[in-house]
C-alpha cells in the first residue's frame, strides 16, 4: 500500500452532522453537495461524467478501486466529481486490461478523497435529510473555519455549471463519411453518447454550450441533440432559446437528463430541485406507450413538473420512474422531439433504452 500512515479526516454536512474517516492518499479539504450512487460497479465512469461536477460522490458500493482504470471508459477527459466518500478503497487493484491504479487517477488529477466512512449510516441520512452541501477535510483542527466556509457555498438549486464543462470550441466525432449529420450542443456530454451515434452511423459536431441555432444550423445537420449535464437547468437560458427555435422549425430534437429538463422548460414547463434525486444504474422506468419495463441508468438532482407536463396540450409523458411516478420522458405530440430524463448510453449499466439512438436516427430519415 502506497499510503502507510492515513491522516484523519472528516465529512460535515451543511446541518453540522459529522461523519469520520481517513485521507485515501493526499491531505485536503472539498467542498460540493453531498450525493450517492447505488451501482456496484462503473466507479470510473462516475468519477468522469460531467454531470456529477459540483458533487461529493458517496458510493454505496463497500468496495472502490478493486479493478482499477482503463482509459477508454471514461467519460469525459478528467474527473469531474469534487470528491469521493467510500467506505473501502482498494490500493492494490486486479483486472488484465486496467491501465492503473485508481489512486494514480485520483493523484493525476487532483483529487481529493476519503475512505473508511460508515457509507451506510451516510446514505440513510442522505435518504432521510436529503442532499445538501458538504465539505470533506483532513483539517480536524479547523472545525469551525470550515463551518463558516460551508455556510456560504452556493447551493445546487440556482447554479449554472454547464459552462464548467462544456468544451470551448467545436469539435467532430465519428465518420464524416456517415449517412446523418447530428449537431450537439455540450452542457456535459458523456463520451458513450457520442459513441452509440456514430456506431448508428452519425457524423456528430459538438458545440460549445452558449451555441446559437444559428451556429448549430449553418453545419446543415440532419437533427439536433441537447446533451446531460451538471446544475440547475432553468439559467440555460441560451439552450432553452435553442430548443425552442428547433421546436418551432419542427427539426429532429432528442434530449437526455439535462437536456431533457431544458426542453421541458423551452415549453413552459417547471422543474424542481428534488429530496435526494436518482442515481443508480437499476432504476425502475416503465414506457407507457408500450406498456414495458426498462431498467434504467440515472444520474439527476432535478426533475419535471408532472402536473404541469400532465396539462400541456402539445406534450405526452411517454416514461415514468416507478420508485416515485416522476417524469422520466416526454414527447412532443405534433413534433419531431422526445425527451428522457435517464441515461439510455449506460456503460456500465443496462442497455434496455438503447433503442431510443434508434428512434431518433428513424426521425432523420
Amino acid at each position: 500500500m502506497k499510503y502507510k500512515s492515513r491522516k484523519k479526516a472528516i465529512l460535515l454536512l451543511a446541518d453540522g452532522t459529522i461523519f469520520y474517516g481517513k485521507a485515501i492518499g493526499k491531505e485536503g479539504t472539498a467542498f460540493g453537495e453531498v450525493c450517492f450512487n447505488t451501482g456496484m460497479t462503473g466507479y470510473q465512469e462516475i468519477f468522469t461524467d460531467p454531470s456529477y461536477f459540483g458533487q461529493l460522490m458517496v458510493t454505496a458500493n463497500v468496495h472502490i478501486g478493486n479493478y482499477g482504470i482503463n482509459n477508454s471508459e471514461a467519460e469525459s477527459d478528467t474527473i469531474k466529481i469534487a470528491g469521493l466518500i467510500c467506505k473501502n478503497f482498494s490500493y492494490n487493484y486486479s483486472r488484465v486490461d486496467s491501465n492503473g491504479s485508481l489512486l494514480d487517477f485520483f493523484e493525476v488529477n487532483d483529487l481529493f478523497a476519503i475512505s473508511d466512512v460508515d457509507t451506510r449510516a451516510l446514505v440513510s441520512y442522505i435518504r432521510e435529510n436529503g442532499a445538501m452541501n458538504a465539505v470533506i477535510s483532513t483539517d480536524l483542527d479547523k472545525l469551525e473555519e470550515l463551518k463558516q466556509k460551508l455556510s456560504k457555498f452556493p447551493k445546487m438549486e440556482g447554479l449554472e455549471l454547464a459552462s464548467k464543462v462544456s468544451t470551448k470550441k467545436p469539435y467532430y466525432f465519428g465518420d464524416e463519411n456517415a449517412s446523418y449529420k447530428i449537431a450537439a450542443l455540450d452542457i456535459g456530454i458523456k463520451k458513450n453518447i457520442l459513441r452509440n451515434f456514430a456506431k448508428r452511423d452519425a457524423y456528430i459536431k459538438v458545440f460549445p454550450y452558449n451555441a446559437t441555432f444559428e451556429d448549430l444550423t449553418s453545419w446543415n445537420p440532419d437533427g439536433y441533440f441537447l446533451s446531460n449535464g451538471p446544475g440547475d437547468p432553468k439559467p440555460l437560458l441560451h439552450a432553452q432559446t435553442l430548443a425552442k427555435k428547433v421546436i418551432e422549425k419542427n427539426l429532429p430534437l432528442f434530449g437526455i437528463c439535462l437536456g431533457h429538463q431544458v426542453i421541458a422548460l423551452a415549453n413552459g414547463v417547471s422543474t424542481y430541485k428534488m429530496h435526494n434525486g436518482h442515481r443508480g444504474i437499476n432504476h425502475p422506468v416503465k414506457n407507457l406507450t408500450t406498456g414495458k419495463g426498462e431498467i434504467t441508468s440515472q444520474n439527476h438532482g432535478f426533475a419535471v413538473e408532472r402536473t404541469q407536463a400532465e396539462a400541456h396540450p402539445d406534450l405526452e409523458i411517454t416514461h415514468l420512474h416507478l420508485n416515485d411516478n416522476t417524469v422520466a420522458g416526454l414527447a412532443m405530440k405534433n413534433k419531431k422531439c422526445f425527451s428522457v430524463q435517464y441515461h439510455p448510453e449506460a456503460s456500465p449499466g443496462p442497455h434496455d433504452s438503447s433503442y431510443l439512438f434508434d428512434q431518433f436516427i428513424a426521425l432523420l430519415k
